[in-house]
């Protein structure tokens, strides 16, 4: 049978799994930012989810929500910077607008995503075609609210690939904000580091359900 939910221990896994993974992807998230930024998104990333991963290990939390408010406040102390605000404004956006249950469906999954994706634009001013993450979570929640009757392995599976074809039209764009703007015209051909760190997440969240769905 399909996976409906995860439970908040699952959940809790499922954002230990991110974290891994981002963590393991440091050096392909520097050599994005190396060559259209100052090289430090991935260190960033790496720092903010070594962090989640201390912060969500041992606590009690009563509601998925809480938890990816802990996930957002821990990137934002810890990142710095403007990704630090503006991943940290992500999951605490996201999370403070979900109701206080203890369960992670597609219905919350695409209210996390539409309700993160409009705080970060509140805070960062950026939209689809300005090459920055904007391009892969507004496609990604789009396609969460699809499929919000679906079950949650699909999607996330579905919301991970919006964000992936997301990500990769950022290649074709430039930059019209953050320390790329400056490189202009050279700043296409490259894909922009947030964004790819936006299909990495909803990637590792979306391969944690599919083990989930298949009982593995």
């Amino acid at each position: 049978m399909a996976q409906l939910e995860l439970d908040l221990e699952a959940t809790r896994a499922m954002l230990l799994e991110v974290a891994e993974g981002m963590i393991s992807s440091t050096s392909y998230l520097t050599e994005l930012d190396r060559v259209i930024g100052d090289g430090d998104h991935g260190i960033g990333m790496q720092h903010g989810f070594e962090a989640v991963r201390r912060e969500i290990s041992g606590p009690s939390f009563d509601s998925v929500g809480r938890m990816l408010q802990t996930v957002g406040t821990a990137l934002m102390m810890s990142i710095g910077g403007a990704s630090g605000a503006i991943f940290g404004t992500f999951f605490r956006g996201g999370g403070a607008k979900l109701p206080p249950e203890a369960r992670l469906t597609s219905r919350t999954f695409a209210v996390f995503l539409s309700e993160g994706l409009s705080a970060v634009k509140a805070r960062g001013k950026a939209k689809v075609g300005d090459k920055t993450m904007v391009d892969a979570l507004e496609p990604a929640a789009w396609k969460a609210a699809e499929l919000e009757a679906a079950p949650l392995s699909e999607a996330m599976a579905g919301a991970a690939e919006a964000a992936r074809l997301g990500m990769e039209r950022t290649k074709d764009m430039v930059a019209s904000t953050g320390k790329s703007k400056t490189l202009g015209e050279r700043s296409r051909g490259h894909a922009d580091p947030g964004a790819a760190s936006t299909h990495l997440m909803l990637k590792f969240m979306a391969d944690f359900a599919a083990r989930s769905a298949s009982g593995g």
